[in-house]
């Protein structure tokens, strides 16, 4: 556009005073903001004042979000210069994501620089003192009167307004060349603008400036002869608002794993670099690979993104693998001073303790009333779950690292003060203590027996019976207790729970094995008196939800009687830390002996009461951190990477890898592993490996400008040149990717 108005002509507005022509103004902005329309919008502006325009716009390239430069020049003679705008004496800056120094090429001291941002002034406070400087938030303006599209904002009427204040005009100079242009209903955004834009109090005087770089503008050229562009070569990186990242995001199942493990780290070790290596990152979080492989109820499988698409990955088996196949064994590190540690209890969280310390370097004694390490392992679990020859394998890692252990010792009051007294510390991990009792008749009849107990008897020595058996429970230890009621001979066994079915806190697989093993399951029923070969039970319907969530069982007075020659209960202990000194008090996992705290902590079922072998392992950790004095790692990087994070059409449908199960002809007298495991290991290739990258080059091929370079641990993004388009992180397969707003 080149208007040729003589002075005065159509002059309904007076030329600011101080406003020396000639004028020439330049607009930076994005393609969709408008910048080619506001630098029109300036010429008509100034034509009402009798001045000679000229206005023309230099895409660069023709697509939204594209940085766009627009020119307008004014002066009281015929404007006959064909060159761009190089040295503006008005600079607009519709997006704050253009501030890069190659803006202000040309812009000398003084000049009128007007940004369109939601920061506050403060935020440019020192950094355009240079300049005589305005900032206003047109874009919340433009989006509050819905002028564009909520994807692209158009602002440039909004930001006129703002340009008429920092001239000294009238809100009403805008009126007519905004109704030239056919956006007059844009007046209410303009004066927003015009009233809300905020200007920098001072000019750093001259002397004060640094010198402005000379710049040399190329001698105006004939049209034939324009065949290379001022500067030569686009940093297209100046067209981004935002740029993308890679950042590494916790898995789902590495924040569900109660032990702390790094499942997806160990799983790509399996599958990229072998067993060793695999064992390397597993034994770092806990030593009972081959028992957490077999008895975890796997919190980390009900959270794999795989489920969403074809079947969860199976991580306890793959763990399983990994300790039944490797012979490493860490090595201790060297301390400076070693601290002389005692753990009593050597169930799975005063193991884990005792390890953690032990490959620190420090000297561990456990302490156990067993005959036998193992604890709840050895005791409690049956062998056809958790054969002899895993938990000794597991054991042996530990005692390799050097740790004493001293069986049977119980350890009371005075041993436990004793104890605190000739070492640096102590881990208490005496795990639950008695039973949870019904408070019901007949509870005390000879053939009412605990689980624990009886499950304690068929590790050490054959148990007949006969006749049917009813269980009462709905965990894992009663259906361990219902199985090997059926391996010693009950000719039926009935597990009786007083929730639905899907409320069984017992794993899943476990109760499937149950049952096709033929324990029967009989949901809402609890007992209500034990007699003489018989229990009564009461129907139980569901009430309002407790504070776990789950619905509280209402017992009704509709009862029936149940065959039953054995009766073994299922239903959880409580902890009962009898064996601390008069005086002391347990805070925070930690004793005290008054307001003094003692260097004696707690871990496992006695501190959290979370009840599985999962978490006494992560637990026992976590003592044996605080022993050390070793700080907990802030959790970063936001929510698990979620299954609308991840790409699934990168992936092939592949089913999970079933254990393999063996076939059990009679179950009388038969406690050999049922579960057989994983073949081989290459369950493993089928980890997504959420919020990791696996350097997959999916990024480099989705890249349109072709900016993403390989490097040594992952890869490069040239920001010269990356428009931040986001394709890469569109197609990032396992969520690593985001963008990032570019900071000004």
């Amino acid at each position: 556009m080149d208007t040729k108005h003589p002075p005065g002509s159509n002059s309904a507005i007076a030329l600011p005073s101080d406003l020396t022509l000639p004028l020439e103004v330049r607009v930076h902005g994005r393609g969709g903001q408008g910048g080619v329309t506001c630098a029109k919008l300036i010429a008509a502006l100034f034509t009402r004042m009798g001045c000679f325009v000229q206005t023309f716009g230099d895409y660069g390239s023709e697509r939204s979000g594209a940085p766009v430069q627009a020119y307008t020049r004014v002066d009281r003679d015929p404007i006959r210069n064909a060159n761009k705008v190089y040295r503006p004496d008005h600079l607009l800056v519709l997006d704050e994501g253009l501030l890069r120094p190659a803006i202000f090429d040309g812009v000398a001291p003084g000049a009128l620089l007007l940004l369109n941002s939601h920061l506050p002034m403060e935020h440019f406070a020192g950094r355009f003192d240079r300049y005589r400087y305005g900032v206003v938030d047109a874009t919340t303006i433009a989006r509050e009167q819905g002028i564009g599209s909520a994807a692209v904002v158009i602002i440039n009427t909004t930001i006129l307004g703002a340009y008429a204040k920092a001239l000294g005009l009238p809100l009403s100079a805008l009126e007519k060349a905004f109704a030239k242009l056919g956006v007059a209903g844009d007046l209410v955004a303009a004066r927003q603008a015009f009233e809300q834009v905020r200007f920098a109090d001072a000019l750093t005087p001259a002397a004060a400036m640094p010198p402005v770089a000379a710049l040399v503008a190329p001698p105006v050229a004939s049209t034939l002869e324009h065949n290379k562009d001022f500067p030569a070569t686009v940093l297209t990186g100046t067209w981004s608002n935002q740029t993308p990242s890679y950042d590494t995001h916790a898995a789902p199942c590495n924040a569900a794993c109660p032990a702390g493990n790094d499942v997806v780290g160990f799983i790509q070790a399996l599958k990229k670099d072998g067993v060793a290596a695999a064992a390397e990152i597993l034994l770092a979080t806990q030593p009972l690979p081959s028992v957490c492989g077999r008895v975890c109820p796997a919190p980390c499988m009900r959270h794999c993104n795989r489920a969403a698409l074809d079947g969860a990955v199976n991580i306890r088996s793959l763990e399983r693998w990994i300790g039944d196949h490797t012979a490493v064994v860490p090595v201790r590190a060297q301390v400076a001073r070693p601290l002389a540690v005692a753990v009593v209890g050597g169930g799975p969280a005063g193991l884990s303790a005792a390890w953690q310390l032990a490959r620190a370097g420090h000297v561990v004694t456990i302490y156990d009333s067993a005959p036998a390490l193992g604890g709840v392992l050895r005791n409690g679990i049956p062998a056809f779950r958790l054969p002899q020859e895993a938990l000794a394998r597991d054991l042996e890692r530990i005692t390799a690292l050097g740790v004493k252990v001293r069986c049977n010792a119980r350890i009371g009051k005075a041993e436990l003060a004793a104890l605190a007294q000739d070492h640096d510390a102590v881990v208490v991990a005496v795990g639950f203590g008695v039973p949870v009792a019904l408070g019901i008749n007949g509870e005390h009849l000879a053939n009412v027996e605990q689980g624990l107990d009886f499950l304690d008897r068929v590790k050490r020595a054959p148990v007949a019976l006969k006749g049917n058996v009813v269980v009462i429970g709905g965990g894992n230890t009663a259906i361990d207790c219902a199985r090997s009621a059926l391996r010693c001979g009950a000719s039926s066994v009935t597990i009786a729970y007083r929730r639905a079915k899907k409320d069984m806190p017992a794993i899943c697989e476990e109760i499937h094995d149950a049952e096709k093993e033929g324990v029967k399951i009989m949901p809402f029923r609890t007992p209500v008196a034990f007699e003489a070969e018989q229990v009564v039970i009461a129907e139980v319907e569901a009430g309002a939800p407790d504070a776990s969530g789950r619905r509280r069982p209402v017992v009704t007075g509709r009862t029936s009687a149940l065959a039953a020659e054995c009766v073994l209960l299922a239903l959880g202990q409580k902890s009962d830390l009898d064996l601390l000194p008069d005086g002391w008090q347990v805070r925070g996992g930690r004793a005290f002996d008054g307001n003094r705290p003692l260097t004696v902590y707690f871990a496992g079922d006695c501190a959290s009461g979370e009840g599985t072998v999962t978490h006494a392992i992560g637990s026992g950790r976590k003592a044996a951190d605080a022993v050390m004095g070793v700080v907990p790692a802030p959790k970063t990087n936001g929510l698990p990477v979620a299954p609308g994070q991840i790409r699934f059409d990168h992936f092939e449908i592949t089913r999970p890898h079933a254990d393999r199960q063996s076939a059990v002809k009679a179950l009388t007298g038969n406690f050999t592993e049922v579960n057989a495991g994983l073949k081989d290991a290459s369950e493993a290739n089928r980890c997504f490996s959420c919020g990791h990258c696996t350097q997959c080059d999916t990024c480099i091929i989705s890249c349109p400008d072709g900016v993403i370079y390989r490097e040594v641990g992952g890869y490069r993004i040239d920001p010269q040149y990356c428009k931040g388009c986001g394709m890469c992180v569109a197609e990032c397969p396992r969520g690593v990717m985001s963008m990032q707003e570019k900071t000004v």
